[in-house]
């Protein structure tokens, strides 16, 4: 029960991992680090196209994206 009240919420996490790659990119621009900028760069996109690559798409129809949108 103790573990609830601690545990982030998947907002809080997105924003807390978001302040600490801006906090990594703002180092590395610091130290003038622009090659590793540019593997972390590199490697980021190719996570990207991927996760977009391997997502199944198929499964969602134009139906259910619609009523996601109107279900809160």
């Amino acid at each position: 029960m103790a573990n609830q009240g601690r545990k982030l919420s998947r907002r809080k996490l997105a924003l807390l991992l978001m302040l600490a790659v801006a906090i990594v990119i703002g180092v590395l621009i610091a130290y003038e680090q622009i090659s590793v900028l540019y593997v972390l760069a590199t490697l980021s996109i190719v996570a990207l196209l991927l996760i977009v690559g391997f997502a199944d798409l198929e499964g969602v129809s134009r139906r259910d994206v619609d009523e996601g949108a109107v279900k809160r």
